[in-house]
């Protein structure tokens, strides 16, 4: 038990909470709207009314609900798993993640790299059992998401992959109801690439000194704090005006708008906390806002799909 405690904090499990919920709202859009077999779609079909003839319908939903889930948990173990292990020399020499399982030898870095493999094995077998589409896209998914442990040594745009790997999440979802690419699940993975980068970059400011110290490149280091927090502001921005844009073209209701003033409202709130010259709010903005504007804003748009 403890040693899978271990684990759990080498992948830092806990993140999950930004991307998942965001995978949830692109799969219930395609369990919503477009048929699964030929069985019907099962928002338009049934809603919140269980109906027994439509049992092959439900049991196909749970399977890929199943399936997405374990995809997201595993490529996000993957990458974070390679993350620890290609960083771990440099972990090493920051006193800020010293502690790290690797560097504190809690974790051997051979075990974290077959940790790594194991799940990037296991991503691809999921994907083969949900569609021939996910199963083909799977190495795209995971050269972006492994290829970004790299990007930090040499170029400040590393948020911006990151972003592009967490934004994989809900048209990822999407393609294993539906199989097919649509414009609505397109823009919330862009309101999630914007998002992520943009408190990436927040996060990145505690690491400034030591980075320049390691020739790593990050949008702190190039641009200095001051400036990196107005990078990090724009795309928040962009990134609100994306989940606005998305409401008005799926044609959402009142709790998907509820939904979105959580979330706006939680990217103001953490640019409020987080100054150039005080730090010490970083994870308050990192952890709590960005968790809460994820959860809570999942919650009101999959209620809103079901709903109208």
């Amino acid at each position: 038990m403890t040693q899978v405690k271990n684990y759990l904090s080498l992948i830092k499990f806990s993140h999950t909470i930004f991307a998942m919920p965001f995978a949830m709202i692109g799969f219930f859009l395609g369990v919503y709207y477009f048929p699964l077999g030929n069985q019907g779609s099962l928002g338009k079909t049934i809603g919140w009314e269980l109906d027994i003839t439509n049992f092959y319908l439900w049991k196909t939903v749970v399977v890929k609900f199943i399936l997405v889930i374990f995809c997201m948990i595993t490529a996000r173990s993957a990458a974070m798993a390679f993350n620890r292990y290609l960083d771990r020399s440099f972990d090493a020499r920051n006193p800020r993640t010293a502690i790290r399982e690797i560097p504190s030898g809690i974790i051997k870095a051979n075990h974290a790299l077959l940790f790594t493999i194991l799940s990037c094995v296991l991503f691809m077998i999921s994907c083969f059992f949900i569609n021939s589409l996910c199963f083909f896209l799977a190495p795209v998914a995971l050269f972006v998401v492994l290829g970004y442990s790299y990007t930090k040594r040499f170029t400040p745009l590393c948020h911006i992959v990151l972003g592009l790997g967490l934004s994989l999440a809900p048209i990822g979802a999407y393609l294993a109801v539906t199989g097919r690419f649509d414009w609505l699940p397109v823009l919330f993975s862009l309101t999630v690439l914007f998002w992520v980068s943009g408190f990436d970059i927040i996060y990145a400011l505690q690491d400034e000194e030591f980075d320049k110290s390691q020739n790593l490149y990050s949008i702190p280091v190039a641009l200095g704090k001051k400036s990196a927090l107005r990078v990090s502001e724009i795309m928040h921005a962009v990134s609100a005006l994306l989940v606005i844009a998305a409401g008005l073209y799926g044609g959402f209701g009142i709790w998907y708008w509820i939904g979105v003033s959580v979330f706006t409202g939680m990217l103001v709130y953490q640019h409020s906390i987080v100054k150039p010259d005080d730090l010490r709010k970083v994870n308050v903005a990192f952890m709590t806002a960005n968790g809460i504007a994820s959860v809570v804003f999942a919650v009101f748009a999959i209620g809103d799909i079901f709903l109208r």
